[in-house]
């Protein structure tokens, strides 16, 4: 079973560790301190008996919540840990009154694509070179999830 708690700044280091690993350019440790630092933002561990194995980082405001980072470690991918927390993340976003939840996702990322769509979002748009990629910059769609 998943559990969920607040992340703490304790839990960086096992939580860079799973950005290290499942990205090409992982967010820096002085992002995750921002993040926490920021009363707008939900950081959120998952674990399972007692391990570290995902995370998520959600913000909201004006009666919208954007999901900036979600994260499952990659030895435990494939086994429906990406959907249930995606899913704990959505019912977070509506407990804050949002009635909308955005998110950008690689244009490359066709397996995070297709769990973003079989959970509801819809492509709404496209940011151009948004994410750093290995040979410059890689083109962002934008995702929104109507939550009312």
């Amino acid at each position: 079973m998943l559990e969920a708690r607040t992340m703490q700044v304790e839990d960086l280091p096992a939580v860079l560790a799973i950005e290290r690993m499942a990205y090409s350019h992982p967010w820096s440790r002085g992002i995750f301190e921002d993040c926490l630092a920021i009363g707008s933002y939900e950081c959120r561990v998952y674990e399972e008996q007692g391990v570290l194995c995902a995370y998520s980082i959600m913000s909201w405001g004006a009666g919208e919540a954007h999901l900036l980072n979600i994260c499952v470690h990659p030895e435990r991918q494939g086994r429906g840990l990406g959907r249930e927390v995606l899913q704990q993340v959505i019912e977070r976003a509506r407990k804050k009154a949002a009635d909308t939840l955005f998110l950008e996702v690689r244009v490359s990322n066709s397996g995070a694509r297709r769990l973003y769509e079989s959970a509801g979002f819809n492509e709404i748009g496209q940011r151009f070179d948004y994410y750093p990629a290995a040979q410059g910059r890689e083109d962002a769609l934008v995702f929104a999830l109507p939550l009312l």
